[in-house]
């Protein structure tokens, strides 16, 4: 069973490290749309992060459009 506590993940955007807390299910679903689509978990947040707004956090936005996308299936 996924641990439900959130686990924090360094990331590269922009050039610069960044760490984010999700917990293992969004982790394996972001790993998963990734490698559907051919990229990587960084190039996948990138496009997420150029996409979400101001006031969204980068882990809230993460979650947001893998929610979207599971949706969309």
């Amino acid at each position: 069973m996924n641990d439900a506590r959130p686990r924090k993940r360094s990331l590269t955007l922009q050039g610069h490290r960044t760490s984010v807390s999700l917990e293992d299910a969004f982790w394996e679903e972001l790993q998963a749309m990734a490698e559907a689509r051919g990229i990587s978990v960084n190039a996948l947040v990138a496009e997420i992060d150029a996409a979400r707004g101001v006031s969204a956090g980068l882990a809230s936005a993460i979650r947001v459009h893998i929610l979207t996308d599971l949706k969309q299936r």
